[in-house]
């Protein structure tokens, strides 16, 4: 799966790098010409495919991701994520699981300077993130350094209902137009918590939105690939210098 992630990333980088090149050799041109055009505003939304991919590979995880944004200005877009998992986590010494809901809400910037009325992206965003989710303790092994006795595993299965987790999260990525209002996605995520549910005597390894949890530590990150598709709404008038 990493061979796909590299190739994703790599069609994708190659072409913004042909867009703004194309776009580069036309702005050293005298500018002699004004064109109008119609500037595309409307819905997109789409999924994460990575994960409905290893819900199929992965005998540990079921999980999806719906996408969406929405363009308030030429480059600001309302954006959010609304997802669930289930995941199983197994260690050496520990095994649980986590199930639950995430929503993560908040705008993209683009700072990609498109040409005659492309919508790809090269966009930092903000969200604010919060997940409700249960945990299971299935089992775990009582650590000694003496090899003389069997391992202690004591299966308990012990339910932590109602949790709950809410972060801020950094986002770096892009979107390209590969066909007609058809969008291929790859970001990447930093997050922070900054509130959830403490428990006594367990902490949580894995939330679901948040992902892989460390002792002493709330920072997080993610990544994602996305598939979109946009739903025009409106167009308005835009105009744009060009050379001959």
């Amino acid at each position: 799966m990493n061979k796909i992630h590299i190739y994703i990333f790599s069609i994708s980088f190659s072409l913004l790098s042909a867009l703004g090149f194309s776009q580069e050799e036309e702005k050293e041109n005298p500018i002699d010409t004004i064109i109008s055009y119609k500037d595309k505003y409307g819905i997109r939304a789409g999924v994460d495919f990575v994960k409905l991919a290893r819900s199929f590979v992965d005998d540990d995880y079921q999980g999806f991701e719906i996408m969406g944004d929405y363009r308030i200005y030429k480059t600001y877009y309302l954006a959010a994520e609304i997802g669930n998992e289930n995941y199983t986590y197994t260690e050496p010494f520990i095994e649980a699981n986590t199930q639950g809901s995430y929503i993560k809400i908040g705008g993209n910037y683009n700072f990609y300077d498109n040409w005659l009325g492309m919508q790809n992206e090269l966009y930092a965003g903000l969200r604010y993130g919060f997940a409700n989710y249960n945990h299971t303790l299935e089992r775990y092994r009582v650590y000694t350094s003496d090899n003389y006795f069997q391992d202690d595993v004591r299966e308990v299965y012990r339910d932590y209902d109602g949790l709950t987790t809410s972060w801020a999260e950094f986002q770096l990525g892009m979107k390209v137009e590969v066909l007609n209002n058809l969008f291929l996605s790859a970001h990447v995520q930093l997050k922070v918590a900054i509130g959830d549910t403490e428990l006594d005597d367990f902490e949580s390894l894995y939330i679901p939105g948040f992902h892989r949890t460390y002792q002493d530590s709330n920072i997080g990150v993610g990544w994602g690939y996305g598939l979109s598709y946009m739903i025009p709404i409106t167009k308005k008038d835009r105009k744009q210098e060009v050379a001959n």
